[in-house]
C-alpha cells in the first residue's frame, strides 16, 4: 500500500488539493495538460510493427517528435533548441532499470558525486547543479531532485528527455547546461498486463509487473511494481529496492480530465564511497575493496510523489492544466567514511549519522491558447507557479584523531573494529518559498521561420536555522530569466536554429558572517542543425553551445571553513546527436560530443583548472537488429559501445598547480555490451543483457583521491517476460 503524508503534512496537502480543485471548477485559468508523445510512428509497409503496450518493447522508435518539457506543440524539428530524448525503446533495448543504465548513451551526460551510491548525480554539458542534491531534474514537469532521492528506477517511466541548454524561462531554478525531465507511464484504455522475471551476476534478483485498462468508460489505471534485490561486486555490500507507481485517468466530463500519478520508492544499501588512490595510481587495491564498517548496515532513502493534474479544453483553440504535487523525502543511516590515506596505507575515516527528511509541494496554473494576427501563428503560455520546501537534516559525527585513528589498511583490511560513537556536527532547518510567473509565444512566422520567445519572473524567499547556535539566515534571491530563439526550415527535412538564454538557482548556506549568498547566474548561447528523415522514424541534432556561470561558491581564503560565492565557470563545446530507424530491421542511436569545461575565477582553485569528472570527449554508438523466423518467432539481438574520456578526480588548487603537483585524473574508458531477445510466442519472451562484455576495469567518477567510485565488472542478466 502506498503510504501518504501524515499529520500536518497530509492535513496541508489534502487543504491545497481541495483548494486546487475547487479553484480548477470555478475556471481558474490554468495551462496545457503536459503532452503524452507518442514513443513510435506508425509503421511503413514492410516494417515489423510495434505489438507492446507494456512489458518490454519490439519494433518501438528510437526518434521521438514532440518533448513534453518544452511546453510545446511545435514539433522537436522546428524547436529551436537541442533535445535528446530516451524512449521507452531505448531503455528496454538497453535492459535499464535504473537512470544510471542509460546515461552512457546520451551525448554530454557525465556522472558526478552519487552520495556513495544513494542518488543520481550527473551534469549536462559539463556544468553539475549543487554538489549534495545534483542538477534540476523534472518529474512530469515538477521538480523532483530537492530533498534526498534514491537512484531513479525506471519500472514506471515511459521516457527520459534531456532538454539541453537553459530552461529556467520555464522552470525557474537550474543549470544552464540542461535540465532532466522524466516522464512516467500512463493508463492506457485498453487491458494488457505483463509480469517479468530477471536473475544475473552478483546475485541479481528483479521482478516487475505492470498491469493497465480501463474501468468503466471513464476511468482508466495503470499498476507499476518492481522488487529488486541484489547484492555487489563490491564486498559486503546489497541493494534492495521497492518501487509501486499507481496512476488513473478519470474523465470528468467531455473536456475535463484529472490525471493521477504516484511513486513510492525505497531503496537500502550501505553508504559505499568507493575505493581509493594511492597517490596518483588508480587499482593498488581490488576494485572489490570495501573500506567502510560492514557493521554499520543500510543507510535506508525514502520517497512518495503523489501529482494531480487537472486539465480542461475550453475550446479548439484553448486549453488549461492545473497541477499539485506533493513529495516528501528522507535519508537514515550510520556509515563509515575515508578522511586521509597514510603512507603506512592506513585510512583515516570519520562515522557518520544521518537523518535527512524533507517535504515538497508544488502548485502550477497554466493557460495555453492559439491566436493569429494575420498571417502569423502564435502559440501562447501563460503560467504561475508556487512551491514550499522544508528540509531538516541532523548529522552526527565522530572525527579521527591521533588517539582514536578509526583507521583501516586498504592492502590488508580488518573489520569489526570498535566504533567511536558520533556527536552534534550539523542540525538544520532549510525552508524555501517561491512565486512565479512565466510567458512563452512560439511563433509561426511563416512556413520557414520559427521564434520562441519566453521569460520567467522568480520571487524567491530561502532561511536557514542553524538549530546548534540560533542563528537564522535569510534571503531573497529573486531573478528574472528570458529566453529567445529562431529555427530556420529551409527543406522539409533540415532546421537551423540559435538560442539565447539567462538561468539563475540560489546557494544554499551562509557566509562567515551568517549572510546569504548570491544566486548563481547563467547565460547560454547555442547554435545548431536538425536533420529528420522523410518517414520521420531518424533524426538527428548537431550544435555549437557556450554557457558561463558566475557566483559559483568557492572556498573563502581568509575564513578557512567557510565559503563565498565568487567562482566563475565556462563550458563550450560541440555535439551530435543521432537516433532511429536506419532499415527495416536496424535501429541506431549513437552520439558524440566534444567539452571543454574550465574555471576562469576562483578564489583557491586553479584558474584554467577542469571541473570534475567531466571528459572532454564522450561518445557512444547501440544498434540493434530485428527479424523474425520462418515459424513467426520474433528475435532482436544488438550491442552497444561507449567511451569516456579522461576526466579530473580531485579539483586542483592554485598552490598545488603553482608547486607542479600532477592533477589527479580519471583513466579514459570503453565498455562494450550485447542484448538480445527471443519472442518464444505471442506471450512469452526471453532476453539476455551483458554489460562491460570484455569485463574491463574502469572508474566512472570520482570527488577525491579517497572517494572514487570503481565501474561494474563484467555482469550478465537472464529476464523472461511473460504477458496476460
Amino acid at each position: 500500500m502506498i503510504p501518504f503524508p501524515s499529520g500536518r503534512a497530509f492535513a496541508r496537502a489534502l487543504l491545497v488539493r481541495r483548494l486546487s480543485l475547487t479553484l480548477a471548477a470555478s475556471a481558474l485559468v490554468a495551462g496545457p495538460a503536459i503532452a503524452q508523445p507518442s514513443s513510435a510512428s506508425p509503421a511503413a509497409e514492410g516494417e515489423l510493427k510495434p505489438i507492446d503496450v507494456v512489458g518490454r518493447s519490439e519494433s518501438g522508435a528510437y526518434h521521438a517528435e514532440e518533448a513534453a518539457g518544452a511546453k510545446s506543440d511545435l514539433p522537436l524539428r522546428e524547436l529551436p533548441q537541442s533535445v535528446r530524448i530516451v524512449t521507452r525503446q531505448a531503455i528496454d533495448d538497453l535492459g535499464a532499470t535504473k537512470l544510471d543504465d542509460t546515461l552512457d548513451y546520451v551525448g554530454g551526460v557525465s556522472r558526478q558525486n552519487n552520495f556513495g551510491g544513494l542518488w543520481d548525480n550527473i551534469a549536462i554539458r559539463g556544468l553539475s547543479g549543487n554538489e549534495n542534491t545534483g542538477m534540476a531534474t523534472l518529474f512530469n514537469g515538477f521538480s523532483s531532485n530537492r530533498g534526498f532521492n534514491a537512484p531513479r528506477d525506471l519500472a514506471g517511466v515511459e521516457r527520459i528527455e534531456f532538454l539541453k541548454g537553459t530552461a529556467a524561462a520555464l522552470y525557474g531554478s537550474s543549470e544552464p547546461g540542461g535540465t532532466l525531465n522524466i516522464v512516467s507511464k500512463r493508463p492506457l484504455w485498453r487491458s494488457a498486463n505483463s509480469v517479468e522475471a530477471y536473475a544475473g551476476s552478483q546475485g541479481l534478483k528483479r521482478g516487475a509487473f505492470d498491469s493497465t485498462g480501463p474501468i468503466g468508460e471513464d476511468f482508466a489505471y495503470r499498476l507499476n511494481v518492481a522488487v529488486e534485490d541484489r547484492h555487489s561486486f563490491r564486498d559486503f555490500v546489497s541493494a534492495k529496492r521497492e518501487v509501486i507507481a499507481p496512476a488513473f485517468t478519470w474523465k470528468l466530463g467531455r473536456d475535463t480530465v484529472l490525471e493521477y500519478s504516484g511513486e513510492y520508492l525505497r531503496h537500502a544499501t550501505p553508504l559505499d564511497r568507493g575505493v581509493v588512490a594511492v597517490g596518483n595510481r588508480l587499482g593498488a587495491i581490488p576494485r572489490s575493496r570495501f573500506l567502510g564498517e560492514p557493521a554499520d548496515g543500510d543507510v535506508t532513502v525514502k520517497n512518495q510523489t503523489h501529482q494531480f493534474i487537472l486539465s480542461h479544453e475550453w475550446s479548439s483553440a484553448w486549453r488549461s492544466r492545473l497541477g499539485l504535487s506533493y513529495r516528501e523525502t528522507s535519508l537514515d543511516g550510520f556509515s563509515t567514511e575515508p578522511t586521509a590515506l597514510l603512507a603506512s596505507g592506513n585510512l583515516t575515516r570519520q562515522r557518520r549519522y544521518r537523518d535527512f527528511s524533507s517535504n515538497d509541494m508544488a502548485l502550477q496554473a497554466e493557460l495555453q491558447g492559439n491566436v493569429k494576427t494575420g498571417a502569423i501563428e502564435h502559440e501562447l503560455l501563460f503560467g504561475v507557479e508556487s512551491f514550499r520546501f522544508d528540509m531538516d537534516t541532523l548529522m552526527l559525527r565522530a572525527n579521527p584523531t591521533t588517539a582514536r585513528p578509526y583507521a583501516i589498511n586498504i592492502y590488508n583490511p580488518v573489520y569489526g573494529q570498535l566504533q567511536p560513537v558520533p556527536t552534534a556536527n550539523t542540525d538544520t532547518l532549510e525552508r524555501q518559498h517561491n512565486h512565479a510567473f512565466y510567458v512563452q509565444d512560439a511563433i509561426k512566422l511563416s512556413p520557414e521561420w520559427r521564434l520562441v520567445a519566453g521569460v520567467r519572473a522568480d520571487n524567491y524567499r530561502q532561511s536557514l536555522l542553524n538549530r546548534r547556535n540560533g542563528v537564522m539566515t535569510d534571503q531573497e534571491p529573486s531573478s528574472t530569466s528570458p529566453r529567445v530563439g529562431v529555427s530556420w526550415l529551409p527543406a522539409p527535412q533540415w532546421t537551423f536554429y540559435a538560442n539565447a538564454g539567462r538561468s539563475f538557482r540560489p546557494n544554499t548556506g551562509s557566509d562567515v558572517a551568517s549572510n546569504g549568498f548570491a544566486p548563481e547566474k547563467g547565460r547560454a548561447l547555442e547554435l545548431g542543425a536538425k536533420w529528420e528523415s522523410a518517414d520521420q522514424r531518424m533524426g538527428a541534432t548537431a550544435a555549437l553551445f557556450d554557457i558561463r556561470k558566475r557566483n559559483v561558491l568557492t572556498a573563502d581564503p581568509l575564513n578557512p571553513g567557510y565559503s563565498s560565492a565568487a567562482g566563475e565557470v565556462r563550458s563550450r563545446g560541440l555535439e551530435f546527436d543521432l537516433s532511429g530507424q536506419v532499415t527495416k530491421n536496424w535501429r541506431v542511436n549513437a552520439s558524440l560530443v566534444v567539452n571543454d569545461v574550465e574555471v576562469t575565477k576562483d578564489n583557491t582553485l586553479e584558474v584554467g583548472g577542469r571541473l570534475l569528472n567531466v571528459p572532454r570527449v564522450n561518445g557512444s554508438v547501440l544498434a540493434v537488429y530485428e527479424d523474425s523466423f520462418a515459424n513467426g518467432q520474433r528475435y532482436g539481438v544488438g550491442g552497444g559501445l561507449t567511451y569516456v574520456g579522461k576526466r579530473l578526480g580531485q579539483a586542483r588548487t592554485q598552490a598545488e598547480a603553482s608547486a607542479g603537483t600532477p592533477a589527479f585524473d580519471l583513466p579514459a574508458y570503453a565498455t562494450a555490451k550485447l542484448v538480445a531477445y527471443w519472442r518464444i510466442n505471442p506471450t512469452l519472451r526471453a532476453t539476455l543483457d551483458v554489460d562491460n562484455l570484455f569485463d574491463k576495469t574502469y572508474y566512472s567518477s570520482s570527488y577525491s583521491r579517497v572517494w572514487v567510485t570503481p565501474g561494474t565488472p563484467r555482469t550478465i542478466t537472464v529476464g523472461l517476460q511473460a504477458k496476460f
